[in-house]
Order: structure tokens, then sequence, then C-alpha cells
């Protein structure tokens, strides 16, 4: 039986990774990336109506700064990256009232502010969506509940390179250290 959950907004904020030009342009599994776009971008909006704060989070891609791990299968970067590829997606209407974080790596908390501004303001629980769930979405998960966060995870505003890791996440992973919820679900918690 699911929990019955009442967010509470001054303690709450929405925290949105990696909806940006460049990334929103991969074919997302499974749901598309215009879906989790239209979501996401709705649980901004009632979030800001509601006063809660939110977070978008992006990542820049900077060839001198990367990291540059020995792996068997690297990251592939595009030849030429266009010059828009960090902007946020139009949808999401990012505000002046937003916290914008800026990332180098996956998560969205190692080498950011992002820690200490959601501390700053007395925030224990997180809402969070974006691309790509087993990167982005999942190492900023990782950090959260590592750092005590309470955590609720907008399963139809995430996507990923398949189905399968999507699912893999979700079930094995995010549903461990947090509550799973459809975007439905998370705007009547408010």
């Amino acid at each position: 039986m699911e929990q019955k959950i009442k967010l509470v907004p001054e303690k709450t904020a929405l925290v949105i990774i990696d909806l940006q030009k460049g990334i929103t342009a991969m074919d997302t599994k499974p749901h598309r990336a215009n879906d989790v776009i239209r979501n996401a971008s709705l649980l901004a909006s009632k979030f800001r109506e509601k006063h809660i704060m939110v977070f978008p989070v992006h990542v820049n891609p900077e060839p001198e700064t990367a990291l540059k791990p020995l792996s068997d299968s690297q990251m592939q970067r595009p030849g030429n990256i266009p010059s828009d590829w960090a902007e946020f997606v139009p949808e999401l209407k990012v505000s002046e009232k937003d916290i914008v974080i800026r990332k180098r790596q996956w998560g969205a908390f190692y080498g950011t502010e992002l820690d200490l501004q959601l501390r700053r303001r007395g925030i224990n629980t997180i809402v969070l969506c974006g691309i790509a769930t087993t990167y982005g979405v999942e190492s900023t998960a990782r950090f959260a509940y590592e750092y005590g966060y309470n955590q609720i995870f907008a399963e139809d505003a995430m996507g990923d390179v398949s189905e399968e890791s999507h699912n893999i996440s979700v079930n094995y992973v995010l549903k461990r250290i947090g509550i799973v919820r459809k975007t439905e679900e998370i705007l009547e918690m408010l």
C-alpha cells in the first residue's frame, strides 16, 4: 500500500536534471524527451505557483575540465557542440527566482552549491526528475540519499538511453532510496 504524502512547501524543492537542448535531443525511453519536458514543466509551473523552490540543473561541456576516467566505454561527445547545447529548453520557463545549478559531471551535488542552497533554505525533501535516469538523476539521487534528503521521483518526468536501464534504476535503486510516483500523484501532494 502506497503512503499518503503531503509535501510541506517550505521544506520541499524541485530539482530538474539536464533538461537542456543538447541532452533533450536524445531518443529517450520509456518516456520520450518531449513527454519528460512536458511533465517536468508542469511540475515546475505548479511548484512556482505554490512558492516552492525550483532548481534547474544543467551540465556544460568543457573539454579542459571534463572528467576523463579510465573506463571500458567512454561517453561519446558530439564533434562540434552547438552554442546552445547547455541552454534549458524553453518549456521549462526558467525564472529569475529559480536557483540554477551548473554541474560538470553526472550528479548535481558534487562540486556544486546545490547542497548549500538547499540547506540554507531549510529544505529536506526534493522532488527529482530529468534526463537521463541512470546518469544525472540516479547520481544526484545517490548523493541526496547519503546527505539525508527525503526524495520523491517523478517517474514519468524521467527518460533514459533504454527502457531497460530506466526500469532497473527506478525499481532497484530509486525505490530503495526514495518514493517513486507519477507527475499527477506528485501534484496531488501539494
